[in-house]
């Protein structure tokens, strides 16, 4: 399992690091700030007081190239666009960087982030879609127009088979996978004939506003 090295502790990144270590990941936790320092030791393999945008104590704290940093500075964009630069300089191969609107983010993928994230925008868009569409529970965003998502099945769903539905023809999705709440368990990629409970989550692929029909 690869090392993960986040700096910079706000919200964000104390609780991603808190998440990661307690989920078995190998993490360092860095901030400047002494208090938050503290407080991380107990959620992290190795708690640093540091300055993050200076090159010469990231290099000597032995940031590997393998390694993944998650950059986390809030609204600062000179301090991530300069920890950035240096991460990039120091060959990290994956740098995930928190930002806080999508200007920020072109600027900091210009300069080497491999992967840029807008938590406010993604939780906004989150609770929007679960208001939009209170049967989806949960969704991850391929694409720009393609989603996977977990569908509560109307009621008009219970009771019939996969295939009987048509779905691919009528709404231009396709069911990947069932999560079965009792039992408990996954079915990846159902048969025609596998016919829907009341206590099954669908999990389904295609373009949002596809999915937006069968609500």
């Amino acid at each position: 399992m690869k090392r993960v090295v986040v700096i910079g502790l706000g919200i964000f990144g104390f609780n991603i690091a808190k998440d990661l270590f307690e989920n078995g990941f190998e993490v360092v936790a860095i901030d400047k700030d002494k208090e938050v320092v503290q407080k991380i030791k107990d959620f992290s393999t190795q708690a640093i007081l540091a300055d993050g945008t200076d090159k010469e104590v990231m290099e000597s704290i032995g940031i590997q190239e393998d390694d993944v940093v998650i950059v986390s500075f809030g609204e600062d964009l000179a301090a991530a666009t300069l920890l950035t630069l240096h991460l990039k300089e120091m060959k990290v191969k994956r740098i995930i960087v928190k930002a806080p609107d999508e200007d920020h983010k072109h600027v900091l993928e210009k300069v080497g982030a491999t992967e840029v994230i807008i938590p406010e925008k993604e939780m906004a868009d989150k609770i929007a879609k679960s208001l939009i569409s209170p049967n989806v529970l949960d969704y991850i965003p391929l694409s720009d127009d393609y989603t996977i998502c977990e569908l509560v099945p109307p009621s008009g769903f219970m009771g019939k088979a996969i295939g009987e539905l048509h779905l691919r023809s009528k709404y231009h999705i396709e069911v990947i996978a069932i999560r079965e709440v009792l039992p408990e368990r996954i079915r990846m990629v159902p048969r025609a004939d596998f016919v829907i409970k009341d206590s099954d989550i669908l999990v389904v692929i295609g373009k949002e506003e596809d999915i937006q029909k069968i609500r």
